[in-house]
């Protein structure tokens, strides 16, 4: 599982040229919003190009669009996965997937329609991950800029992925580069909801999101007693000196702490 994952427009040549050095786990190469429309065939060439050397995901146009024919014959073959933006049904997954035979997707919950289908498409053979595309989905639903009126969706999304037993899902962007401390408490909550890894839109953000998904001194110290004390009962239930009661649930989650700190 990736912490973060940086944007790079695809049109950019000099910022394709610093993205993969900048620290992120995962790249996202931009073909859709951060690409203006007399640059798209500029960004697939470029995009194209730098993948053959560059493991990254690629962010294609909305499917089923004129775009998206384009992009996905230019970089299906040599991109490690796709991101599809906008996603409200199982039939442009399908779409895709013809176009991109066996490659991961991610696919991006931006409108209330991709919420109330997001059980079905978490559940579709080929998506590996939702992500919350958190701008869009705001003017979907005319919410104000603040973090509390998306919570009730990423609870949602979270649920969606957990019952398809896909990886947790990608929280938004945060467009609010100077801001890092805003950027803390959202990746933070977001941790909590039930989210790993947090979208970029810049280098300096990647620490913070870093911090906020890496395993913390205190849960580590906690999974390790309670493991410790598990193993020593036999896998028997057992309560902590400190009084909490530790059952099976509570070792697994104690086990998946330790996975994600390795």
């Amino acid at each position: 599982m990736d912490r973060s994952y940086l944007f790079a427009p695809g049109h950019n040549e000099k910022l394709l040229q610093k993205v993969f050095r900048a620290g992120a786990d995962a790249v996202i190469l931009d073909l859709e919003d951060a690409v203006p429309p007399t640059a798209k065939a500029l960004a697939r060439k470029q995009v194209a190009a730098a993948l053959p050397h560059h493991a990254a995901w690629v962010r294609i146009n909305p499917a089923g669009t004129d775009l998206a024919i384009a992009d996905l014959e230019a970089v299906a073959e040599v991109a490690y996965g796709i991101r599809i933006p906008k996603v409200e049904s199982t039939d442009e997954i399908d779409w895709v997937a013809t176009r991109a035979p066996e490659k991961p997707l991610i696919c991006a919950i931006e409108s209330a329609r991709g919420v109330v289908n997001a059980f079905a498409i978490a559940d579709h053979p080929a998506v590996t991950h939702l992500a919350l595309g958190g701008i869009d989905l705001r003017k979907d639903l005319g919410t104000g800029s603040g973090d509390i009126p998306l919570q009730y969706v990423r609870s949602h999304l979270v649920v969606a992925a957990r019952a398809a037993g896909i990886a947790p899902p990608i929280d938004s962007v945060y467009p609010h580069i100077d801001n890092i401390d805003g950027l803390t408490r959202e990746a933070g909550r977001s941790r909590e909801l039930g989210f790993f890894g947090k979208s970029a839109v810049h280098p300096t953000q990647l620490t913070a999101i870093h911090a906020a998904f890496a395993p913390r001194h205190h849960e580590i110290e906690w999974a390790r007693m309670v493991l410790d004390a598990f193993d020593e009962s036999g896998g028997a239930a057992v309560r902590l000196p400190g009084g909490e009661f530790v059952d099976l649930p509570v070792a697994e989650r104690a086990r998946g702490i330790l996975r994600m700190c390795r």
